[in-house]
Formats: C-alpha cells, sequence, structure tokens
C-alpha cells in the first residue's frame, strides 16, 4: 500500500500513519480492498444475517422454550408419580443454556454479514500458521551466514597476542613490549 498523499510505501497494510508525511491511513486499506467504494450501514451491531444476530435469536429462543418445557415436563411428572427432577433439570439446562447461547454471540460472534465466527477465524488462523503464511506486520525470515564461509585462522604462528589488541597506555608501555619481543627473537 502507498500512502494517497506523498506516495511513500507502507511496510504494512495495518500501518496507521505514514511513515513520511503522517497521514492518516487507518481507513485507506478497507477502501482498496472494496475498490475504492464506500460500506454503508452494514456495520451494525445487529446487522441482518449476521452470525451474532443469529446466535442472539437462538438463544433467545432456547431460554423462551424453557416455558414450555418446563410446566411439560412437570405435567408429565404428577402423571407417571415420579421425582420431579425432570422439570429442574429441564429448566436448569433450557434457561442457562440459553442466556449463555446469548452471552457467547454477543462476545465471539461477527456481526457484519457472511462475517465468521470465533471458530472459523481460529481454524483459518491455525491453518495460515501451517501453511506458512506470512501476515501482516510479521518480521522477515532469519538470514544467516553458514560458518562453511568463512575462512579457518592462517597457519600457527600468526595469531595475534590479545595483548596487541588494547590500545597501550603510554608511549613507554608499548616501546618496552616491542624491546621485549626483539629480545626474545633473538
Amino acid at each position: 500500500m502507498h500512502c494517497p498523499k506523498c506516495g511513500q510505501q507502507q511496510i504494512s497494510e495495518e500501518t496507521r500513519f505514514c511513515s513520511r508525511c503522517g497521514f492518516l491511513l487507518t481507513g485507506i486499506a478497507h477502501l482498496i480492498e472494496n475498490d475504492g467504494l464506500i460500506a454503508t450501514g452494514s456495520g451494525t451491531f445487529f446487522a441482518p444475517n449476521s452470525p451474532r444476530r443469529k446466535g442472539v435469536l437462538q438463544g433467545a429462543f432456547i431460554f423462551l422454550l424453557s416455558f414450555l418445557i418446563v410446566p411439560l415436563a412437570g405435567i408429565l411428572t404428577v402423571f407417571l408419580n415420579i421425582e420431579p427432577f425432570l422439570p429442574a433439570i429441564a429448566a436448569i439446562v433450557l434457561t442457562v443454556g440459553g442466556l449463555l447461547r446469548v452471552v457467547y454471540a454477543l462476545m465471539f460472534e461477527s456481526g457484519s454479514p457472511g462475517g465468521k465466527t470465533l471458530e472459523e477465524s481460529v481454524i483459518a488462523a491455525s491453518q495460515n500458521a501451517i501453511a506458512g503464511k506470512k501476515k501482516a506486520g510479521e518480521l522477515p525470515a532469519g538470514h544467516s551466514v553458514p560458518a562453511s564461509v568463512y575462512a579457518p585462522p592462517p597457519a600457527a604462528g600468526h595469531w595475534r597476542d590479545t595483548n596487541d589488541l588494547v590500545t597501550p597506555g603510554s608511549v613507554t608501555d608499548n616501546t618496552t613490549k616491542l624491546l621485549t619481543k626483539e629480545e626474545e627473537r633473538q
């Protein structure tokens, strides 16, 4: 993506500001994806045919179903003259299940039509990771130089003394070392 103001190429589609001129790029990537068209009105919280709306409606249906099933289970319990565990279990499962379905839809499901649910997003992300696709904002692959490229050390006797790598403290120290080396060679 390039900045529309100065033409600077951006590193990532997720960049919020141009690195050269500081232009706000927040909606530019979305605009490019839609071929320059601005989406209108589909960003509501309960868009028609969205997974979130369907989940809330399912949860409400399950919750309201408890008002029908629990009394029927109670009547069945009285008719069969058994312990009233069936209405209790039905009340707990349907009431709590319906409320949990509503909460799940509100927290984890997409509000846009055709949007992905949490499970679909997780599965797609794991498939991308397995396939090795590069995501926006990801660092490039590491570059390493194999050890075989480096030359082996020169033949013995040409090694540098580690003391030679340190700058001498004074001129006399360096001269003294040189004189000591000359005496050793003779």
